[in-house]
């Protein structure tokens, strides 16, 4: 009797201390750098612990709420609160703000060579020393440090700046760590209080810094990774493997879990990385857009970039829609994706003969069903899915031996063939839906065929690698999109990189599909989306940085918008489905590493700057404060700096009710050679009327700086349509140096 007492008193005391912990949230506290109170405690950890000593008054040790004290990227601690501590802890003073933690998600070869780096002599990877000493900080889900990729083989030493670690944990030590992946960390924390546990068909999760997911793995190896040769994906894409920095040191953080990202372990990742001394962080993780105040990777941003680190951020995959685009505040480089040239064929024959093009990277070898006829079905009605190939969802008695049309979205691509298998299918065709339909969509003439015939057949003829025969670059469909929702005066996305079928470093736990079902074991995958993009651009950064060092992330970011390219390589205009792509899909368009690392003329902005645009975008102080630590009166700054316009490298001028004429200026700094004479050229957007003075600028030195005005007059006459947008482009062009031509695209939007 006694022990069943003691069991009843054991799950109720189990109970109350689950609904408590159900019942706590996790906040991130903003406080005053300067709090008064600060200098009173030891360390900023005891401070920290002060504000929650005042407020907690249940049993519950006030440690063991804390969860992280952010030093570098923001002052404050993340915490779990109930609703009576929360409000309690925002009358305290010093306290700036209180935001929820949120869940962010991640923005989930040969590219190198499509960008035109070489190792020839004089070129970029020349130039820069393929990125020796810049070390690249990755936020993702871990590492498999044994991947070839990761080899520390011609490296040189650490830097001696480097402060960071090799943390260990699960199936991770210090000796996993070398010359080329310098430290790691894991942030779980946040994840951890908010997450229940992973369902056991899920794959493992290390707690420690190795991946288990494979898309750190992925993105770190795009970046930096080592010259891997003999490298393919099931012996597709074969060919030397290598990042865009091959030279460039690597430091990763794991933030990333199975649940997705929570701001409260970016934060604390960023916080650390700032002390760890990285030059460039890469983040290939987001959400939607939201205000710049209430943004953690926005405000954690912002002190790396005082700090001079470059800040490289995914787009989001929320394209076409308009106004998609996330991680847009103006000190992060914002990374769209584009298409390689390099193709894995596949050709549907139907039964009435027609020919469908499409893609597989499937080998097509050792299955009885390859290059045969197959009955095709599309499984559809209820409410299981089916039309999207959930698991479960497909009767077997349908799909057995057949081959199954799934829908595109909801759930993901290999989920979708490992449904289809389950069930029985032979074969699987992945269709658009009509939000996502590409260039050259084919799914309105397949489903038209199958509701036309009562046995509608098919077989796949696999292609195998086929490079330089299609377009490209194209911008990525499910690339996100502008304008900025928040802050449309800053055009974004920055700029686009190869995103689509990318091939790189891959963990040995993992198949190269991700699924725990997949027993096939690879060094290499491939993936897409604006995930894959960004370290491209992280790794062209570090390029840029190694060849010069002393230039601030504002630089680094002008070197690359300034000299991408707007054409494909047949010479074309770069596309966007069916038609020529504008700025909110590519931006400036796709990087050029080789030209970027000599652009010749650079946009720089001061962080001060930074501070007077938002001044001018209407925040209040508080707001400001809160995103830049920084008190200031926004009245005596724009009276000081009147007619500010932000230094950056594209422009987007906005005609508002009544509007008619808007006046801006920038600044150029020469950093290409002494005595150097550019001429202004103008492609202005329909509608509008451009000036330029002077026409003309004269370098005489190097690092010597000079301004030019811009005026748009709209030729429009107001209250035409609702809002409608023009484009078009300034140029700066050398007299002599052809090379240097420093682009800048203009996006004029007339609003209501």
């Amino acid at each position: 009797m006694e022990a069943k007492a003691q069991l009843l008193f054991s799950i109720l005391f189990l109970f109350l201390v689950f609904v408590h912990a159900q019942s706590l949230q996790t906040y991130i506290i903003q406080l005053h750098p300067h709090g008064v109170t600060a200098s009173s405690f030891s360390s900023k950890v005891q401070w920290h612990l002060s504000f929650l000593e005042r407020i907690i008054f249940s049993e519950d040790d006030p440690s063991s709420r804390l969860l992280y004290s952010y030093h570098s990227a923001m002052e404050g601690f993340a915490a779990q609160l109930s609703e009576t501590e929360l409000e309690s802890l925002r009358k305290l003073g010093e306290v700036i703000a209180v935001r929820p933690d949120t869940r962010l998600q991640l923005h989930t070869t040969y590219s190198y060579k499509f960008l035109g780096l070489s190792p020839a002599s004089r070129g970029g990877w020349f130039q820069s020393g393929f990125g020796h000493g810049t070390i690249v900080g990755v936020l993702d889900t871990g590492v498999w440090p044994e991947s070839p990729s990761f080899s520390d083989h011609g490296m040189p030493p650490v830097p001696k700046k480097w402060r960071g670690v090799c943390q260990e944990g699960q199936d991770f030590s210090s000796s996993n760590c070398n010359r080329k992946l310098i430290g790691a960390r894991f942030f779980s924390k946040g994840h951890r209080v908010a997450s229940i546990s992973p369902s056991s068909d899920t794959v493992v999760e290390y707690v420690s810094p190795r991946d288990s997911h494979g898309h750190g793995t992925h993105t770190s190896s795009t970046a930096g990774g080592a010259s891997v040769p003999m490298a393919s994906v099931l012996g597709n894409g074969a060919g030397v493997a290598q990042g865009m920095a091959p030279g460039a040191h690597i430091a990763i953080y794991k933030v990333c879990w199975f649940s997705g990202c929570y701001s409260s372990d970016i934060l604390a990742a960023m916080d650390v990385a700032i002390r760890d001394g990285v030059d460039i962080l890469s983040l290939s993780l987001g959400g939607f857009p939201i205000p710049l105040f209430d943004d953690s990777i926005a405000i954690g941003s912002f002190r790396a970039m005082e700090h001079g680190i470059s800040v490289i951020c995914a787009a989001g995959n929320n394209g076409p829609i308009q106004s998609s685009v996330a991680n847009e505040a103006p000190w992060i480089t914002t990374v769209g994706a584009s298409t390689l040239d390099r193709r894995f064929p596949a050709i549907v024959q139907m039964g009435n003969g027609k020919r469908l093009y499409g893609e597989s990277m499937y080998p097509g070898k050792h299955n009885p069903y390859a290059g045969k006829e197959l009955e095709l079905v599309y499984v559809t009605g209820g409410d299981s899915g089916s039309e999207f190939c959930f698991k479960g969802s497909l009767p077997r008695a349908k799909v057995l031996g057949k081959m199954v049309v799934c829908d595109r979205g909801v759930n993901g691509r290999a989920e979708k063939g490992e449904a289809v298998k389950e069930a029985g299918g032979a074969a699987m065709i992945l269709a658009n839906t009509e939000i996502n339909l590409e260039e050259n969509s084919v799914d309105a003439h397949l489903k038209s065929y199958m509701n036309s015939s009562r046995t509608p057949t098919a077989r796949i003829e696999f292609g195998g690698t086929v490079i330089g025969k299609s377009r490209a670059p194209a911008v990525a469909q499910f690339s996100s999109r502008g304008p900025s929702l928040t802050n449309p005066t800053i055009l974004k996305p920055d700029i686009i990189a190869p995103g689509v079928n990318i091939i790189a470093a891959w963990p040995q736990n993992l198949g190269p599909s991700g699924l725990p079902e997949d027993s096939r074991r690879v060094n290499f995958t491939v993936m897409s989306g604006t995930s894959m993009a960004c370290p491209h651009i992280s790794g062209i950064a570090a390029l840029i940085r190694s060849a010069n060092p002393t230039w601030t992330p504002a630089a680094i970011k002008s070197a690359m918008i300034t000299t991408a390219d707007v054409t494909d390589h047949t010479g074309k205009p770069i596309m966007d489905g069916n038609k020529p792509a504008g700025v909110f899909a590519m931006g400036a368009g796709q990087v050029n590493p080789e030209k970027a690392i000599d652009p010749g003329l650079i946009y720089d902005i001061k962080p001060d700057e930074y501070i007077t645009h938002l001044c001018t975008l209407g925040y209040t102080r508080s707001e400001i404060f809160a995103i830049t630590h920084r008190n200031v009166s926004c009245h005596e700054l724009v009276q000081k700096n009147k007619g500010f316009s932000l230094n950056y490298p594209s422009i987007s001028v906005i005609f508002r009710h009544g509007m008619t004429s808007k006046m801006i200026k920038r600044r150029l700094t020469n950093v290409g050679v002494p005595n150097s004479i550019y001429s202004v050229e103008v492609v202005a957007p329909e509608g509008v009327k451009v000036r330029v003075k002077p026409h003309q600028l004269i370098f005489k030195h190097i690092n010597q700086s000079l301004s030019y005005r811009v005026w748009f007059i709209s030729r429009k006459r107001t209250g035409e349509e609702k809002t409608s947008f023009a484009q078009g482009h300034l140029t700066w062009v050398h007299s002599h140096h052809t090379s240097y031509k420093v682009r800048s695209p203009i996006s004029v939007t007339w609003a209501k």
